[in-house]
């Protein structure tokens, strides 16, 4: 026990790479996981409205997109689009690995997320699509307008579910190396540990993950609980005498 606590739970390594935790990789996974999560709920929302397209040229390239990208390990992709596009994109991006490493991210998460957009989507009722057009929308508008935004609130929870398996991905990048100051939080870790031959440093990065995503977890929960719940809508007596000021809220009269 003695050796277990030695090996993974040293204070003293803990401590010595905590500020390099906080004030390097803490930073850096953030900026790879917002950006990455925001191109990709763009590149999502296209993959799902292709998905969503009547037209085959439109619906096929979606699909076979979202195969590949889910059906890849994640590492598979950063290795390739990092190293293979590395050398292709050189002249553009320089030696840095980050414009690559956020791009595969963005690439991975676009599949699952165009996939939780189009879900969303489905879900909701072709009625309201059938009422829109009844109104003289044209079929563009009424997605925009009606449909999409319907379908994104439903599916709340399982894009905040994706952003946090985007946090954990975005360790995957430092297989591209990384240079001590794009070192995210487990690249960092894991040096520390290499150089005292101790994982407690690497405990200590799954610490900093925990603190990022367990807050979202519950985030998560709260905003499922809440959707389906619904907002609270305070109710008139019907013995109550109608004045303006009883239905100043905007209440029918009984």
């Amino acid at each position: 026990m003695n050796q277990f606590f030695d090996t993974f739970l040293n204070w003293e390594y803990i401590w010595q790479v905590f500020p390099d935790l906080l004030k390097t990789g803490l930073l850096n996974t953030l900026i790879l996981a917002v950006v990455s999560a925001v191109i990709g709920t763009v590149l999502g929302m296209v993959v799902a409205v292709m998905g969503l397209s009547t037209k085959k040229w439109l619906r096929w390239p979606a699909r076979v997109y979202t195969d590949i990208f889910r059906g890849l390990p994640a590492i598979l992709t950063i290795l390739v689009i990092g190293q293979g596009l590395g050398t292709l994109a050189r002249d553009i991006v320089g030696t840095n690995p980050y414009p690559l490493g956020i791009l595969a991210l963005s690439l991975i998460a676009a599949a699952y997320i165009g996939e939780i957009f189009r879900s969303g989507i489905q879900s909701v009722e072709k009625g309201q699509l059938e009422a829109s057009r009844a109104l003289g929308m044209s079929y563009t508008k009424a997605m925009t307008l009606v449909v999409i935004p319907q379908g994104v609130r439903r599916v709340l929870p399982a894009l905040v579910n994706q952003f946090i398996a985007l946090i954990k991905d975005s360790s995957l990048v430092y297989f591209l190396g990384l240079l001590p100051e794009q070192r995210e939080l487990f690249r960092i870790g894991q040096d520390v540990a290499a150089n005292t031959g101790n994982l407690s440093p690497l405990v200590a990065a799954g610490f900093v993950y925990l603190v990022i995503t367990v807050p979202l977890t519950h985030l998560v929960n709260y905003i499922d609980k809440k959707l389906r719940t619904g907002k609270k809508v305070d109710t008139v007596d019907p013995n109550t005498e109608y004045t303006p000021a009883n239905y100043a809220g905007g209440g029918t009269p009984q």
